[in-house]
């Protein structure tokens, strides 16, 4: 299943793993470098950031993806 709880120590972790500046990893998910910066320290990163994150960022996105479910709206 994707991983909806991502902290924002995580994703520095992930972003010094990858050995990128934040201004390029979270550019790369259409996040400003100090939005990057504030979720870092600790603000609430929304569930769209975690799955483009993931997406973005995983070894295999195609599995991410694959797991992603879309409901239908009922009218």
């Amino acid at each position: 299943m994707v991983n909806r709880t991502i902290s924002g120590k995580q994703a520095l972790a992930w972003r010094r793993t990858l050995g990128v500046s934040q201004a390029k990893f979270w550019k790369r998910l259409g996040v400003t470098q100090s939005g990057g910066s504030r979720y870092e320290c600790g603000r609430t990163i929304p569930r769209t950031v975690h799955l483009l994150m993931q997406l973005a960022y995983s070894p295999n996105p195609g599995k991410v993806f694959n797991q992603v479910h879309y409901r239908r709206r009922r009218r």
